[in-house]
């Protein structure tokens, strides 16, 4: 099939993946809890008693909050000391990439010569994928406020500890405590974000478009997922990127020193598009990320991609 024929297969009415082969992401296939926890319990309470029981629920969410960044932590380290071996996809085992063996079976696919460019553009990225969120460093703490005012020009800075923070979709009033698993990159990604697509932005962090669940996932905290899980299904913690995907968005960072940040945009977009599509609550969130994934690898599988902008669910994105 043509790659235009497939992009227009896989443009909004793909959002689904139904419409294509189904090919699950290794980068997530690990990952068998909801990334967002439940908050809520699948039954609705009789409305007497959601204040006697809020408290307990409360603490369930910190509970599970905490497990999962700390399941977070070690995936983190474990891709900072190991160099993943094989391919990232179905896809990129089918084609035709040249490849190392070891006994007759393909280890991983063996990536070009990476350009000087390239080269100084992976380092630098992964260097920002090192630094952790420090909420006593000055910068870090500016960052955040900074975010804020893109997210809601018309109301005042609240302190770094606040309940405010969490209209935004931080777990609790201190937002410093949400970074474990994305580190300082996630909320770089986030100031990229309301910077340079702020409709996109707006409409996500308000839940704008669509039918919305009653449940629905917290802005802020999906943000951080969606950094980790892209530098995951990239391969970016490897010595040198081995998986399809991997290769191809050294091909952006070429073209584009912030690749990164705008497929995290068109990352965030797509994931809430298969929020609706799903029809998704809460605890379906782990699903959808991996939808998304799925779907953002059969893009960057498209032979005419060679930038971001060309990807089908750029268009989607909004400035």
């Amino acid at each position: 099939m043509a790659s235009r024929t497939l992009r227009k297969r896989l443009h909004h009415g793909d959002v689904d993946g139904k419409n294509n082969e189904h090919l699950e992401t290794s980068g997530s296939d690990d990952l068998n809890e909801p990334l967002l926890g439940n908050y809520y319990s699948d039954t609705h309470a009789e409305e007497s008693t959601i204040e006697e029981t809020w408290d307990d629920e409360r603490r369930k969410e910190h509970l599970h909050w905490t497990l999962l960044f700390s399941q977070l932590i070690a995936q983190w380290a474990r891709w900072l000391a190991n160099i993943v071996l094989g391919s990232g996809s179905l896809i990129g085992r089918l084609l035709t990439f040249p490849s190392t063996t070891q006994n007759g079976q393909s280890t991983k696919l063996l990536a070009p010569p990476l350009s000087p460019l390239q080269e100084a553009r992976l380092r630098k990225l992964r260097q920002r994928l090192e630094v952790p969120f420090d909420g006593s460093r000055v910068e870090h703490q500016d960052a955040l406020l900074q975010l804020w005012r893109l997210a809601y020009p018309d109301e005042e800075l609240p302190p770094l500890k606040s309940e405010l923070w969490k209209q935004m979709g931080w777990q609790g009033s201190d937002p410093s405590t949400d970074f474990r698993g994305g580190g300082f990159i996630s909320l770089e990604n986030l100031i990229f974000f309301a910077q340079h697509y702020p409709e996109s932005f707006q409409r996500l962090l308000h839940k704008q478009d669509g039918t919305r669940a009653e449940w629905e996932y917290p802005f802020a905290v999906a943000g951080i997922n969606i950094s980790f899980v892209l530098a995951q299904m990239l391969d970016l913690q490897s010595a040198k990127p081995a998986s399809l995907v991997g290769i191809r968005f050294l091909e952006l960072l070429q073209e584009d020193e912030m690749a990164f940040d705008n497929l995290y945009c068109v990352a965030f977009q797509m994931m809430d598009a298969q929020w609706l599509a799903k029809r998704a609550s809460y605890m379906e969130f782990n699903d959808v990320l991996k939808s998304t994934t799925s779907q953002l690898e059969r893009e960057l599988a498209l032979e005419d991609v060679s930038s971001v902008k060309d990807l089908p669910a750029y268009n989607m994105l909004r400035r």
